[in-house]
């Protein structure tokens, strides 16, 4: 009885023996995790302002769950973001528009990361007396052909054009699929989507253009031939306004770029912070669009 007791008594020191260095076994792991964190390099993405809001939300939540990551975010337009990348002077291009759309950017070398989809669409100031829109008209406003707001039903108002830079990737995407290619009036131009916004806020009888993400209720989103910018429209290219949200790399992604890009897609980001911040996930469009412009069902 004694000898079996022993037994039983070793067999328990044993058993602590081997929690304990479970135990500190995996402090070590996480101490070296830890440590691997710290040591990453940090890294810089820029670009367009459209998808720059959603990339600082992201950034500081992977940054939140894995200290010592250091993501540094800028705005500066899709033209930026394709120019630096191309030149290997930052680490992630956030661009609205494919990079073959770019000049002077070689897009050979460059790796395509979809992260997202963001509606856009014309916003004027809240006392026009206009909500809707036909395509015509909208042109007409943009080519200064229709320059008083009476003249769509409106107050009597001269309308007041804000364009945003050259180079913007937003501006590039409203005059494709809005525009139609047609030319604007020269007119205001402002580098970013939250100056847009409170201008025409502030401005009667102005008109601009922006992401659903910039959205809200010092402005009015016009409709245009009747549809309503919403995320059911844009998934089935009813409202055609819409771009990728691209995030390029130099070659494959790799270290923290790549870690951000895959947290970028994942459920937590696609199905949770999108939605919340205005955006698309990927996933839940019914077409695809191709640098061409070409859109085909899926």
């Amino acid at each position: 009885m004694r000898k079996r007791n022993r037994i039983t008594v070793l067999a328990f020191v044993l058993l602590c023996i081997g929690v304990i260095a479970g135990c500190s076994s995996t402090k070590a792991s996480d101490s070296e995790k830890g440590k691997a964190k710290q040591e990453t390099e940090p890294i810089m993405a820029v670009g367009s302002s459209a998808l720059q809001p959603l990339v600082e939300a992201a950034a500081q939540q992977y940054s939140e769950k894995n200290p010592g990551s250091v993501i540094n975010v800028q705005g500066g337009g899709s033209g930026t973001g394709l120019s630096k990348i191309s030149e290997g002077a930052v680490d992630i291009g956030n661009s609205d528009i494919f990079a073959e759309e770019k000049e002077g950017v070689d897009a050979s070398n460059l790796v395509d990361h979809k992260v997202a989809v963001v509606g856009m669409g014309p916003v004027s100031h809240p006392e026009t007396g206009v909500e809707d829109i036909t395509s015509e008209e909208l042109i007409g406003i943009f080519t200064g052909e229709i320059k008083n707001w009476k003249e769509l039903g409106g107050v009597d108002q001269e309308i007041i054009v804000i364009n945003r830079a050259k180079g913007s990737g937003t501006r590039a995407t409203f005059e494709t699929f809005a525009l139609q290619g047609k030319e604007p009036i020269d007119a205001q131009e402002q580098d970013s989507s939250g100056t847009v916004r409170k201008i025409v806020g502030e401005t009667p009888g102005a008109i601009s253009y922006l992401a659903f993400s910039y959205f809200d209720h010092t402005t009015t989103a016009l409709k245009v031939n009747g549809v309503t910018p919403n995320r059911t429209s844009v998934e089935s290219n009813e409202w055609e306004i819409w771009a990728y949200q691209h995030m390029y790399t130099n070659g494959e992604a790799k270290g923290l770029a790549k870690e951000l890009i895959e947290y970028m897609l994942s459920e937590e980001v696609q199905e949770v912070l999108l939605p919340e911040m205005g955006y698309l996930p990927v996933t839940g469009m019914q077409v695809e669009r191709d640098a061409e412009g070409t859109v085909t069902k899926k």
